[in-house]
């Protein structure tokens, strides 16, 4: 995720540093979806205002009518993985921002999410990335969903990772989370067991740690 605030916040530096926060407001008003106040968005996230308006800045730089499609998340997100296919993990990734699973991401949305994956607490950050590996949104994880994310993590990443990754390391790296979180070896992982499983074990902490650093 630190590739798209990077892209937003980037260009909302190089165009226009004098505005004042009058004129973010009334913008925040004038788009076709106009996302909460400042202040109420300041109460629900760890974002100061004047945060927010740098990060809403860049938003509309990329989103004017003050929406994201899944296509535009991809295309930004595409530019800052240029020796991989990041279409996948940024598909995933869209879902997971998309809450109301309506085919778009608003402003409120996006900050949101952004507030629990840089501010939040240990077990905010895990419950986030066990929706992102919920693709169904049954309230689990099955192995075949595990292995889509961390494929498309690996897809992302390219081929010219060094050291070469062999065409198993993938499914190798699913086993053995599996393993460890499936506690009850009933074929599922619950929020609570990926969670106790992260904070048990200090490796699978590190790759989960890994994997943020991607969003």
């Amino acid at each position: 995720m630190g590739a798209v605030v990077g892209t937003l916040t980037m260009q909302t530096k190089q165009r226009r540093p004098s505005r004042d926060k009058t004129d973010d407001e009334l913008e925040m008003t004038m788009v076709c979806h106009r996302p909460e106040g400042l202040e109420q968005l300041e109460a629900q996230t760890n974002f100061t205002k004047q945060e927010l308006q740098i990060l809403y800045r860049g938003f509309k730089n990329e989103c004017p009518s003050g929406v994201v499609n899944e296509e535009t998340f991809k295309h930004i997100y595409a530019q800052f993985f240029p020796h991989g296919d990041a279409s996948m993990y940024a598909h995933y990734l869209f879902n997971a921002f998309d809450t109301a699973n309506n085919g778009s991401i608003k402003f409120k949305d996006f900050v949101m999410g952004l507030s629990i994956l840089l501010r939040g607490t240990l077990r905010e950050k895990l419950e986030w990335t066990f929706h992102l590996y919920d693709i169904n949104r049954d309230g689990y994880i099955n192995r075949e969903e595990m292995t889509e994310i961390v494929r498309a993590i690996y897809d992302m990443m390219g081929k010219f990772t060094y050291p070469a990754i062999k065409g198993d390391v993938p499914q190798q790296h699913v086993d053995a989370f599996f393993q460890k979180m499936d506690k009850n070896k009933d074929g599922v992982v619950t929020l609570e067991e990926f969670i106790i499983a992260c904070q048990e074990d200090e490796m699978m902490m590190r790759s989960m740690q890994l994997f943020e650093n991607v969003m």
